[in-house]
């Protein structure tokens, strides 16, 4: 069961109808729903991938990976930011992959960017194929979170960053998955996990390295 799945089922709080139609076109993009989703997440989603990727510190020659693209606008930030290394990213809905690639279509023409359908728990790259990694909306969603960072400890090399990134509805949901993610990244290995918070109560970052312990990395 995903951290979200477990958060609904706790909460006491009512969920409005919009609500519910808002979290069914992001959570869980599919068909005409998740288009429209799609393009609301393009549009209200930007500033926290420009933060993301702020707090990642991405160089020109980093190779890093997205889990949980979304419609690619943190793909198309990141493409931007390395000039001489590359992107690639994962997403589990067909739709989400589709805007992405139309987004960044300039990119996986050059090379720079590569897109792939698939999930967090298990990622289709080599060990320690990436400088950093990233995932906004995302981590929480996963069926289970530990295996998800387990992957991406495996895939990103050892002393490289990770950030998380974190806008939910309610306040007291944002404080549950505050709480759960501070419980995972160091089950899953990961050292140094600091939150980052801006203006927005509901809105948060977390930064995490992976230590480089190759007997664990090697799950």
């Amino acid at each position: 069961m995903s951290l979200w799945e477990s958060i609904l089922m706790r909460t006491e709080e009512p969920i409005s109808l919009w609500e519910r139609i808002l979290l069914r076109a992001v959570v869980h993009p599919s068909g005409l729903l998740g288009r429209l989703g799609g393009i609301v997440m393009a549009r209200t989603g930007r500033q926290m991938s420009e933060r993301a990727v702020e707090l990642l510190d991405v160089q020109p020659s980093d190779r890093v990976l997205e889990i949980g693209f979304g419609p690619g606008v943190g793909i198309q930030l990141l493409a931007k930011s390395v000039s001489s290394g590359s992107v690639a990213g994962i997403d589990l809905s067909e739709v989400m992959v589709e805007q992405a690639k139309a987004r960044n279509a300039a990119g996986i023409r050059t090379g720079r960017v590569e897109l792939r359908r698939g999930s967090a728990e298990s990622l289709p790259y080599e060990n320690a194929t990436f400088d950093k990694a990233m995932a906004i909306n995302s981590m929480h969603l996963w069926p289970d979170a530990v295996v998800g960072l387990q992957e991406i400890r495996r895939v990103v090399k050892p002393g490289g960053r990770l950030v998380l990134g974190f806008h939910l509805l309610k306040r007291s949901w944002t404080a549950e998955v505050r709480e759960g993610v501070t419980e995972v990244l160091p089950a899953a290995g990961f050292t140094d996990a600091r939150v980052v918070d801006v203006d927005e109560e509901e809105e948060f970052y977390v930064i995490a390295i992976n230590p480089g312990d190759m007997d664990e990395a090697a799950i």
